[in-house]
């Protein structure tokens, strides 16, 4: 019997900024906050295309301490489509972002900080994109 990891499920973030999480997951990265199961304590569960990939657990009524970053994970990356179209959401969002094309490859990339210090990254194939086109950055945020 083969054995295998299988494909990345979710990643959570245990913030004592829930609300503010919830409306970048939504309003900038474009996920829906849905369902959850009815756990003892308080989250949201942000999904892209019906799965839940983004679980946030509220830790403001607890003692944890908020982290000011993502810890040891430098970022959590997305396949995701309509490079341009995000990169115009970002801009008109105010939010500071980077974007290029990966060097000798086929791959353009935005990369953006969540609330929380989170890095997401947005993937998408160039052959998808079309023509390449000049990257606009609105600002530099870090590399991978």
């Amino acid at each position: 019997m083969a054995v295998s990891v299988g494909v990345l499920d979710h990643f959570n973030i245990r913030t004592r900024k829930l609300a503010e999480t919830v409306r970048f997951y939504e309003d900038v990265l474009g996920l829906e906050n849905g369902p959850r199961p009815n756990f003892a304590f308080p989250g949201a569960w942000m999904y892209s295309e019906g799965k839940p990939v983004v679980h946030l657990v509220d830790i403001s009524v607890t003692d944890e301490a908020q982290k000011p970053d993502s810890g040891v994970v430098h970022h959590v990356a997305f396949v995701s489509r309509g490079f341009d179209g995000m990169r115009q959401r970002l801009s008109g969002k105010g939010m500071k972002f980077d974007s290029r094309q990966v060097p000798g490859g086929d791959l353009w990339q935005i990369f953006v900080h969540d609330p929380n210090g989170v890095m997401i990254e947005l993937n998408e194939a160039a052959r998808e994109q079309g023509a390449a086109a000049p990257v606009e950055t609105a600002g530099d945020i870090g590399r991978q």
